[in-house]
């Protein structure tokens, strides 16, 4: 039997949510781990601690409803795969309606000391300034949208590709004390009751038609970031708009998002509907931190805390943190990775988390995860396997390593970022039907579908799990 003293280690670059999953995945397979994280030796523009698997945009792990969410569908099959992540988040939760939200300090710390603690997990604190030395035999890469520039420039010379690029915009974190709750209300979207919750997690502020009016005047005329000339036509992810783009795309587009007024009452005035509502979340235990939903901004600070106190009940706020904005990278994942996430031109590098082109907290997480597996079986000797395209890790896999349209001189076109969401699941061969036989229409479709394809992702993945495993003891 091999000693674990006699098996190489993996290196794993980059202590993200990815990067961290990814090392707990392979230690706990039995296979020695370096996990190599730059920070504090090097910071990024976003990161302000040097802990590891830091949240640095929302706190929100977005919905736990296993049964009608993709997301949720998501968190399941990582908890049943023992991953660090949603142990951790669900360890340090927070109030949040039907969402998984997590104290994000709390939720850091506990992940940093997990990996500290465990006996086959070696930290090296510094950067990886260039690609790997070629005596790395296994190596995951999980650096992020934020990779160094030694490194990604590593990467574009081996790959021969121009990396594509977005920009990823951070939501303001404003004092608890400092919001008028004479204006403001405590209400979950139609009262849910979420993990933890009570159906009033969020702090609501409502705007009428004049304020929202002169809310988006403010916002187109607002200072704003100005971009280096070669960063101009970098797009942005739709899923992370800064508000003064949205703004820019139509005057109503902020009421029909993060600010929509739909199944909320103002208690302080129930008679009058609001033209326009703000939602907070709480964003650490204390419940001394709120977070503004989906307020993610590119405004210079000055004109974005004057603008943020337009909106009633945040006249005297007091931001934590403002919002901000930095360049993502990711890789053209279909060309590039095999189906075990291998960069083809290099096949000892994997690639983990959103540099591959997942987008979100948890998908990050997940190929981390996924990755560990592959790497630590590898390693051992084991049978790759990769998971049932009907489950959710098989869905998003399947997104980043293949799942776009070919062309014959081209390859994969308008490859972007990508949450999870039932888009990326196989189609259902036969569409659910009512009880007495009959089709369903409308909502009623729409929920037996999402309920169908839960319910196969779990049967595949019970089967999956059936199989011979691909562990170690550890």
């Amino acid at each position: 039997m091999t000693r674990q003293s006699d098996i190489a280690p993996v290196h794993v670059i980059g202590g993200g949510l990815a990067g961290s999953e990814a090392a707990w995945q392979v230690a706990q397979c039995g296979v020695p781990v370096i996990l190599h994280e730059m920070r504090p030796q090097r910071m990024t523009d976003a990161h302000k601690t040097q802990g590891l698997a830091e949240l640095v945009c929302s706190n929100s792990f977005r919905s736990d409803d296993a049964q009608a969410n993709a997301v949720g569908l998501l968190h399941q099959e990582m908890r049943r795969l023992d991953s660090l992540i949603m142990r951790m988040g669900d360890a340090h939760q927070v109030p949040a309606g039907g969402a998984l939200a997590v104290d994000r300090d709390g939720f850091s710390d506990a992940v940093t000391a997990a990996l500290e603690a465990h006996p086959l997990i070696t930290i090296d604190r510094g950067e990886v300034a260039g690609l790997p030395p070629d005596d790395w035999d296994k190596v995951i890469i999980a650096t992020g949208p934020l990779t160094s520039p030694a490194l990604a420039e590593g990467i574009r010379a081996l790959t021969g590709e121009t990396a594509l690029a977005f920009f990823d915009a951070i939501a303001p974190i404003v004092h608890r004390e400092s919001i008028d709750m004479s204006k403001a209300w405590f209400q979950s979207r139609y009262d849910k009751v979420g993990p933890g919750g009570t159906g009033a997690d969020y702090i609501n502020c409502p705007l009428d038609r004049d304020q929202y009016e002169a809310f988006i005047d403010a916002l187109l005329a607002g200072d704003k970031t100005e971009f280096k000339e070669w960063e101009a036509d970098t797009p942005y992810f739709d899923g992370c708009l800064p508000i003064e783009v949205m703004a820019e795309r139509g005057r109503e587009t902020l009421r029909h998002g993060p600010m929509k007024p739909v199944g909320l009452t103002n208690p302080h005035d129930p008679e009058v509907k609001s033209y326009a509502i703000v939602q907070l979340r709480q964003d650490n235990a204390l419940g001394t931190l709120y977070n503004m939903v989906g307020f993610q901004t590119k405004l210079k600070y000055g004109a974005q805390a004057a603008i943020l106190r337009m909106i009633p009940g945040l006249e005297n706020a007091e931001f934590a943190r403002l919002g901000g904005i930095h360049r993502n990278t990711y890789l053209n994942s279909p060309r590039l990775l095999d189906e075990t996430l291998r960069l083809k031109a290099m096949p000892r590098l994997r690639f983990a988390g959103q540099i591959t082109g997942c987008e979100g907290y948890v998908e990050s997480a997940a190929i981390g995860l996924l990755t560990g597996r592959f790497c630590a079986a590898e390693r051992l000797g084991q049978p790759l396997r990769p998971m049932p395209a009907e489950t959710a890790l098989g869905a998003l896999t399947n997104h980043i390593t293949g799942g776009h349209i070919e062309s014959i001189d081209e390859g994969p076109r308008s490859f972007q970022p990508m949450n999870i969401n039932f888009g990326l699941f196989p189609p259902l061969e036969k569409a659910p039907v009512a009880e007495n036989g009959k089709r369903l229409r409308g909502s009623a479709k729409s929920i037996a579908r999402k309920h169908a394809l839960t319910d196969r992702a779990r049967a595949a993945l019970d089967a999956w799990l059936a199989q011979p495993s691909d562990r170690a003891v550890a």
